[in-house]
């Protein structure tokens, strides 16, 4: 977005979801941006309802509180803003934002529709009832809570374009209610047909693990539609669950599931049973269950179809008959095709997300079946889409088709919440903008309903964990707060019922292992709510959540004792450090790992109260954090600044929760460096050191470290997976190994977004664009100069507008740096280059020079010191490749054991592992191509 030539407001919205203009309670939030010339100055807004009605406001509106008196259910209202400045020159009234309440006033009686005697668990059914419309209907609105998942239409036409809904929350605790205005669909003065498909989605899936797997909400999909008729009076009808619906359980749809996929028999459509007039007698009248909670609306974009994705390959399939599609991207939905055939026609399509030995690795699905089933009724070009289902997956094996197949007929729809994107990242290297993009993928594919842990195995499950780490990245990605607020209040709803122990998984499904309370896990509830409040500028979220954050450092401080050391119980620590064989044994100590966490949660709570204006309150959790902090460094901190638990983790987690005093902080980050250099710049973190190791480095002088550490290539690294082909981030760091083969354990995601945590990285540190305060009011500029690039950039449509920063080296020298930088209106930024003191800027486009020296590339060679091969860029893996190529068991041998210290040479260390004269010599050749 440009500065405007002359003030104007934009993006008058409310609410938080960005899709529609839906208020979801009769107080909705309001937001807008101002674009104006950068010496213009705002002074205040002013709102408009109905075209009447005013209030004044702050000049930028960020999810500000409703000025008006609150809104009535089921009337349209029209909302204008515009801004006033200092000079007391006005812009002209925005674009009229239309609100349609999405929220419902009267106590929910509707009654739960299903079939009276399934033949099987988790039977999918349609529903219809037909109706009319009087002439004197203006205004028609469909209410429906499910218990499952459903699909509505009215006269054959779709209600809208949402699909799986209503979504997933923890339906124990919140029933989500789905409200489309379908005014437009109605017929005045007809007879209607209203049509719904339901099926049970995650409502009946057996969650769980292996023979542990079992239903968890209830055995059969229901559906409780309420069709409101407002008339030209005001006065209202409704059309509810009576006995004038009926319900049809033999429909194509034969089965539905979220692991196991859907069979469709197009044999048993019911021809015209979305039409009026279609003769539904011999359906059977629907059993009903009255309802026990009270549906709400839910505050948060839905699940659509994203985009469409070509088959990139047809595969030669180890299977005769079968063939493998290959859609070149590993991605979350399902599969649309066109097709003629015989009636009984069966086609069966399976999905995974690799390959193994020409065939599909579903081993990796575990119990999760991943199976689409397609049986043709005759007809021609007949388009197949499974309805109520998703994959994760690349590949699909495609069984059954008749004739030969076209892949033009053959297309994956991607499914996700439909979040808007708000940032970008690119550089000069290509392995880290393939990165990001795999960065994207992944937490979009994940993002679906509400934040899972993966979109393919018999799991897909909320951990709280993964969100933790991930919600920076996630902020900087996409415009994330409404879909992480709504789950946020599931979190919370979770909580209360366990006395302020944050569950693993929300919803919470899986019995013992989902009740554990874990440091880094339940800390969602504190961290959570207060990224989403700094990048969002989300205070109403932050206030509503300072309760729970109370009651988690509450708990933890009962786990913890008097000594403020959290060290009893289970803790899943830093789950999936490479360098352990069990992913919950990490290296780092999970006592040192949990009493970290628990200072920072007691800051964050004593922050977010300071903030809401609780000062007594604050003032005692900063006290409890000050002590746990004091504990931490009594237990696990030597005078010289080494940790008890010597680990890059500890050191990471010490640095950036700033636990350490700071005479020890340079020594602490000497050895963090140190010890990362040893292992070669290899990856030495998991899920929770992952995404601070490099800012705590970088905020501590050990740059170089940081960017040996950024850009290696060898296994584990954030880069290694590219050289796999991978499309999304991986669990585990070696989830295909370095011979092509998978990961042995049963746990192995290619689609997992918690060690894309540095995304965030890639935006704040080499783009060079942080937020500095609360709603991005104030900006960061200060990009980290990779010596390595030529160039990078990032933007970011923050809440205020689009901010951007762009450096790129100069041809000649590459020691000369061009930044340019743009500010939106109404924002400061504060920025920082080598050399120069920091400064401020105001809103518009900005250029700066800056000088960035370029270290030396050394030469080395064999004789060299082991730490300076392992500081010289791409040195270890130059080695490690070279050994491979000669023997790959020697390959491993060595990257098993070999440290990167000073003192040693490496001609001693391959001698170590018995390297023959002839490879000692390749080796030597190809360190000195490295200094050319």
């Amino acid at each position: 977005m440009s500065l405007a030539r002359s003030p104007r407001v934009v993006g008058l919205r409310v609410g938080r979801r960005r899709d529609l203009a839906v208020a979801a309670s009769p107080q909705p939030p309001v937001s807008w941006l101002v674009e104006a010339p950068a010496a213009w100055e705002a002074a205040r807004a002013e709102l408009r309802l109905d075209g009447s009605t005013t209030a004044t406001m702050r000049p930028y509106g960020i999810l500000e509180e409703w000025p008006f008196a609150p809104l009535r259910a089921g009337a349209s209202h029209r909302l204008e803003a515009r801004v006033v400045g200092v000079d007391g020159t006005a812009s002209a009234w925005s674009e009229p934002c239309e609100i349609r309440p999405g929220f419902t006033e009267a106590v929910w009686t509707a009654p739960f529709l299903r079939l009276a005697s399934p033949g099987r668990v988790a039977q999918p059914f349609f529903a219809r009832r037909e109706f009319s419309i009087a002439e004197t209907v203006v205004a028609a609105e469909l209410h429906v809570a499910t218990h499952g998942v459903h699909h509505a239409r009215i006269n054959g036409i779709d209600v809208d374009d949402a699909v799986l809904s209503p979504g997933w929350t923890a339906y124990q605790h919140r029933l989500p209610l789905h409200l489309t205005d379908v005014t437009a669909l109605v017929r005045v003065g007809a007879t209607n047909a209203l049509t719904i498909e339901v099926a049970g989605g995650w409502y009946t899936e057996a969650y769980g693990f292996g023979e542990t797997a079992e239903r968890f909400y209830g055995d059969q999909p229901a559906v409780a539609p309420l069709l409101r008729l407002r008339h030209r009076d005001g006065h209202v009808d409704e059309i509810s669950p009576d006995d004038r619906w009926r319900l049809y359980g033999d429909g194509e749809l034969v089965s539905s599931g979220i692991y196991a996929g859907e069979e469709v028999d197009l044999r048993r459509h019911p021809s015209g049973w979305e039409s009026a007039g279609f003769d539904d007698s011999a359906w059977e009248l629907p059993a009903r269950t009255e309802p026990d909670r009270q549906p709400e609306v839910i505050d948060v974009e839905p699940v659509r179809r994203i985009r469409s994705v070509p088959v990139r390959a047809l595969l030669e399939s180890a299977d005769p008959g079968r063939v493998l599609l290959d859609f070149g991207q590993n991605l979350v939905g399902r599969v649309r095709f066109r097709v003629s055939g015989p009636a009984g026609t069966r086609i069966v399509l399976r999905h995974a997300e690799a390959l193994d030995d020409g065939r599909l690795d579903t081993r990796s699905l575990r119990a999760a079946a991943a199976t689409d089933t397609f049986v043709l009724d005759g007809a021609a070009d007949t388009v197949c889409e499974a309805r109520f289902t998703f994959h994760g997956f690349r590949y699909v094996e495609v069984a059954g088709y008749p004739g030969e197949l076209d892949p033009a007929d053959f297309a994956a729809v991607v499914l996700h919440s439909d979040l808007t994107r708000t940032g970008w990242f690119s550089c000069s290297d290509e392995r880290l903008t393939r990165l990001h993009e795999n960065i994207v993928w992944s937490f979009a594919g994940n993002a679906l309903a509400l934040p899972t842990d993966c979109p393919q195995r018999d799991e897909r499950l909320g951990w709280t964990g993964d969100a933790q780490v991930f919600a920076p990245t996630a902020a900087s990605l996409f415009d994330a707060n409404a879909f992480f607020a709504s789950w946020l209040d599931d979190v919370a709803a979770e909580q209360r019922a366990r006395g302020g122990r944050v569950p693993t998984v929300v919803p919470q499904t899986i019995g013992r292992l989902g009740e554990t309370m874990a440091a880094g896990w339940g800390d969602a509830i504190t961290v959570i709510p207060s990224v989403m409040h700094k990048r969002f500028g989300d205070r109403g979220l932050l206030d509503r959540m300072t309760g729970p954050m109370r009651a988690w450092v509450d708990a933890v401080a009962d786990a913890a004792g008097p000594e403020r050391l959290w060290e009893r119980g289970f803790q899943y620590g830093d789950w999936l450090d490479p360098t352990s064989a069990r992913p919950d044994k990490a290296k780092t100590d999970p006592g040192l790992v949990a009493t970290a966490y628990f200072a920072r949660s007691a800051q964050l709570t004593a922050d977010a109260l300071a903030r809401s204006g609780e000062a007594p309150a604050s003032v005692r959790y900063a006290e409890l954090a000050a002590e746990v902090r004091d504990a931490f460094v009594a237990a696990y901190l030597t005078p010289r600044g080494r940790l008890a638990s010597d680990a890059p983790t500890a050191y990471a987690l010490a640095l950036e929760f700033d636990l350490l005093p700071a005479p020890l902080r340079a020594a602490a980050a000497e050895r963090l460096a140190s010890l990362l250099r040893a292992g070669g710049y290899r990856m030495a973190t998991g899920f929770l050191g992952t995404p601070l190791v490099l800012d705590a480095l970088l905020s501590n002088g050990q740059e170089w470290a940081a960017e040996r550490l950024l850009l290696q290539t060898m296994c584990p690294s954030w880069l290694y997976p590219l050289s796999q082909g991978a499309t999304t981030v991986w669990e585990r760091w070696d989830a295909v190994r370095p011979d092509g083969s998978l990961h042995p354990s049963g746990m192995t995601s290619l689609n997992h977004y918690a060690l894309g945590s540095v995304g965030d990285v890639l935006h704040r540190r080499v783009g060079g664009l942080a937020c500095a305060e609360p709603g991005w009011a104030r900006l960061r500029i200060q990009p980290w100069f990779v010596s390595a690039l030529d160039h990078a950039s990032v933007a970011h449509d923050t809440p205020r507008g689009r901010a951007s920063v762009s450096w790129e080296r100069d041809a000649g020298t590459r020691e000369q740096v061009r930044v340019r930088a743009q500010v939106p209106h109404g924002v400061t930024a504060v920025v920082e280059l080598p050399g120069r003191a920091l400064f401020e800027v105001g809103a518009g486009t900005h250029s700066w020079e800056a000088t960035a020296p370029v270290p030396t590339v050394l030469a080395v060679g064999v004789e060299s010191d082991l730490a300076t091969i392992a500081d010289t860029p791409d040195a270890c893996a130059v080695v490690s490749r070279t050994i491979a190529g000669h023997s790959p068991e020697m390959a491993e041998e060595f990257d098993a054991y070999i440290r990167w210290v000073p003192g040693s040479r490496l001609r001693d260390e391959l001698a170590a592992v018995s390297a023959p004269d002839a490879l000692v010599t390749r080796i030597d050749r190809a360190l000195a191509a490295l200094a050319r």
